[in-house]
């Protein structure tokens, strides 16, 4: 499986605006939290899990967020590539990272929120890495 955006929308009216996202299937979902980072040059990376997955929403401002599948986790090759993506508030899209990918996340707005969704609860199992932000250049 391959990590995808699955596209949002919106819709104005004299009300105002509706956000949504009428593609995405949230029955997998046991855990939510919010990322904020202090600074847009701060990038937090690379972490990633080899049996959760997780999926990516931007609830202001926008993210660069990139993947790396990962082929060894005791031990990965340094030179793998990464896939970038662009996620932001306007459309309410959602980023699915399939298991066996670690992240890099940066608000490229200030004041961006990352609402960030996984299908394991804290602590059910032992699947988190972690790795040297320069470790993949």
């Amino acid at each position: 499986m391959v990590p995808k955006i699955i596209n949002g929308g919106n819709h104005s009216d004299t009300r105002g605006t509706v956000r949504f996202n009428n593609s995405f299937d949230a029955t997998a979902i046991k855990k939510i939290y919010l990322i904020e980072n202090k600074e847009t040059t701060f990038v937090r990376g690379w972490q990633g899990h080899r049996t959760e997955q997780r999926w990516f929403s931007v609830l202001q401002g926008s993210f660069k967020i990139e993947l790396i599948a990962i082929d060894n986790w005791e031990n990965p090759s340094k030179g793998l590539k990464s896939l970038s993506f662009i996620v932001n508030a306007e459309t309410l899209d959602v980023l699915h990272v399939p298991q066996g990918y670690v992240s890099s996340i940066q608000a490229l707005k200030e004041g961006a929120k990352l609402l960030v969704m996984a299908d394991y609860m804290l602590g059910e199992i032992q699947d988190e890495y972690r790795f040297d932000i320069d470790y993949f250049k």
